[in-house]
């Protein structure tokens, strides 16, 4: 396996950290609230990478993710390219590629999605759509929603802005305030009907793997933002007369923090390249997913008690990347949950090799 970077993915990668360098700065960061910045957001689109994400693949798209993450730019780009743009182009028929990749691609259309299933939407006999999601992330900017049915079938929903003519269409977004600000809401699902994508359980297996792989590579440069405000917290802050870093203690735990964020991030590389490759990748969209879980807040709560009591203030951007790694374990699926989904497929693998 070669995890070498294109040409095409380092040029996107560079350009992706220089418009995420200047604009998702502190001062704007606080300005936005808990809501989308869209300045930043037409910035991105204009710029063509979400556009690009269908040459680079996937591992591209955690090249540019791991950029996003360093600055928590708040931007609805993971879950567009994930339930969207690469969604669509895997498991859509040429009349919906054609219909739906264009917005997708400008940033006039974005995407978001119900991941993973829980069973809480049901396809009824009359073709319709009835359930609640407690939340969905950026669901507050989504014009479509990628939903999952009790039997796996994915479903593409328009979605429309908090209201009125939302419930009249049968669809009810409620604005939902999590650990980090991903713009989310409540997705109630009334009658809709929405158009499906896909052949049900192996198209929702593949977008699931895809989405764990993609997040895991946004974690790993949240990891990787925090540890490097950490690194230059401890070397300029000094105590007795001597620079923070030259303690072993701080050495040590800074060490450690690295070596979990480069595990992060060679085990979504992995996973991102064999799905490039079209190999089978869900055992290491699964390990990318529990080392970004169980390592991701390891690293988020070293960043953050390596700034002392400068840590604690709510302000400081180091606490920015807390909430986001604390965030990302919880929509990863806690680490015991996704060792156990783990277990159970190398389990099922060995039988089958058995028989």
């Amino acid at each position: 396996m070669d995890f070498t970077p294109s040409e095409e993915q380092s040029a996107a990668r560079g350009l992706a950290a220089r418009i995420f360098g200047d604009l998702s700065t502190h001062e704007r960061l606080a300005a936005a609230g808990t809501g989308t910045d869209a300045e930043l957001w037409k910035e991105l689109c204009a710029a063509g990478l979400p556009a690009a994400v269908e040459d680079i693949g996937l591992l591209g798209l955690v090249l540019l993710l791991e950029e996003q993450g360093r600055t928590t730019a708040q931007v609805p780009f993971a879950v567009t390219c994930v339930y969207g743009l690469l969604a669509v182009a895997e498991h859509g028929t040429p009349e919906q590629c054609e219909r739906l990749l264009p917005g997708l691609r400008d940033g006039t259309a974005v995407a978001t999605g119900a991941f993973p299933a829980r069973g809480r939407v049901h396809h009824a006999e009359d073709g319709a759509l009835y359930g609640a999601v407690p939340w969905v992330p950026w669901l507050r900017d989504a014009t479509h929603v990628l939903v999952a049915d009790t039997d796996l079938a994915l479903w593409m929903v328009e979605a429309s802005a908090p209201g009125a003519e939302a419930r009249a269409a049968g669809v009810t977004v409620e604005p939902v305030e999590t650990t980090a600000p991903w713009s989310t809401g409540r997705l109630v699902l009334d009658g809709v009907r929405g158009e499906r994508l896909g052949n049900g359980p192996e198209a929702y297996a593949a977008v699931l793997a895809t989405a764990r792989t993609a997040f895991a590579g946004l974690q790993a440069g949240v990891c990787a933002g925090s540890l490097a405000r950490a690194v230059h917290h401890t070397v300029t802050r000094e105590q007795f007369g001597r620079p923070l870093s030259t303690n072993q203690g701080v050495l040590l735990r800074a060490a450690e923090a690295h070596m979990d964020t480069e595990a992060i991030r060679v085990t979504a590389y992995e996973a991102a390249w064999r799905h490039d490759e079209r190999r089978a990748c869900a055992a290491q969209a699964l390990t990318a997913a529990w080392w970004a879980s169980e390592a991701g807040k390891r690293v988020v709560h070293a960043g953050q008690h390596l700034h002392g009591g400068t840590g604690a203030d709510l302000d400081h951007p180091v606490h920015r990347h807390f909430l986001w790694g604390r965030q990302l374990d919880a929509y990863l699926g806690c680490g015991s949950e996704v060792l156990e989904e783990l277990g159970l497929l190398l389990a099922d693998s060995a039988q089958g090799d058995g028989a």
